[in-house]
C-alpha cells in the first residue's frame, strides 16, 4: 500500500479561495469508486470493436446521470446501459462509460477482448476547456500518478456487480461522502454551462483536499 503524499495547492476554485490540489489527486482516487453500467446489447454492437480516443469523452452534463454517477455507451447502446445501471446488477454491454468524476471512467470493450477485467478498461484523463487528454489506459497493470492500482480496488466487487464498485458492493469502502461527489462533478472545466459551486460545495471540496491527503491507495494485486 503507498500512501498519498500531500499535495500542495495548485490554484483557486473559479476565483475562490478553495484549494484545488485535490482535482489532481482525486483523478488518482477517483477510480477506485467509479461506477459502471451494461446489460447485453444486440448482436451488431457485441461485434464492434471500440475506437477510443480523447474525442470519445465529454463533459459529464452530456451524459446520463444515474444515482450519483455518469453513464454513456460509444456504441450508441445508451438505453441498455442506463437499463443496467438503474437496476444495479447485470452483464454490462460493450461501449459502456461509465465516469464518477471528470479525471477517471471506466469503458466496456466487445466481450473477451480482456477476461481479467471482465473486458473494462481504465483511463486516467486530463481535462480541461480545451477537452479531454487521456494520460493513462490499460487493464490489470494501469497504476495511477500515486502508485494505485485501478484493477486492485474493483476486482473485489461481488460477481453480480461485474467489477462496479459501490456501497455494499464488495470493494473497500473510503472516506468520501456523496456531498464531495457531487461538489467535484460541478468542476468539470470541459462543460459550457458547469453549474456554480454553492458555499457548502466550496466547504466539501476543502474536507476532501484534507482526506485525500491520508488516503492510501492500493496496489497491483499478486
Amino acid at each position: 500500500m503507498k500512501k498519498i503524499p500531500a499535495i500542495s495547492p495548485i490554484f483557486s476554485a473559479r476565483g475562490s479561495s478553495v484549494h484545488q490540489g485535490w482535482k489532481t489527486i482525486f483523478r488518482s482516487v477517483g477510480v477506485a469508486l467509479l461506477l459502471s453500467v451494461a446489460v447485453s446489447g444486440g448482436n451488431e454492437a457485441q461485434a464492434r470493436e471500440l475506437s477510443i480516443g480523447d474525442g470519445s469523452f465529454k463533459c459529464l452534463n452530456d451524459m446520463v446521470k444515474v444515482r450519483h454517477f455518469y453513464v454513456d455507451n460509444l456504441l450508441g447502446n445508451r438505453k441498455a446501459t442506463i437499463k443496467v445501471a438503474e437496476k444495479g446488477t447485470g452483464a454490462y454491454p460493450p461501449g459502456s462509460v461509465v465516469q464518477l468524476i471528470p479525471g477517471e471512467v471506466m469503458v466496456k470493450h466487445p466481450k473477451g477482448f480482456n477476461p481479467a477485467t471482465k473486458d473494462w478498461e481504465f483511463f486516467e484523463l486530463d481535462v480541461s476547456k480545451e477537452g479531454t487528454k487521456i494520460r493513462k489506459r490499460g487493464f490489470v497493470d494501469v497504476v495511477n500518478r500515486f502508485g494505485g492500482n485501478c484493477f486492485a480496488c474493483h476486482v473485489k466487487a461481488k460477481p453480480e456487480f461485474d467489477l462496479v464498485c459501490e456501497v455494499e458492493h464488495g470493494c473497500d469502502p473510503i472516506p468520501i461522502t456523496r456531498r464531495m461527489l457531487a461538489a467535484v462533478q460541478k468542476t468539470d472545466p470541459r462543460c459550457t454551462a458547469p453549474a456554480a459551486l454553492t458555499e457548502d460545495d466550496q466547504l466539501a471540496l476543502k474536507e476532501l483536499d484534507e482526506v485525500l491527503k491520508t488516503m492510501t491507495m492500493p496496489a497491483a494485486p499478486k
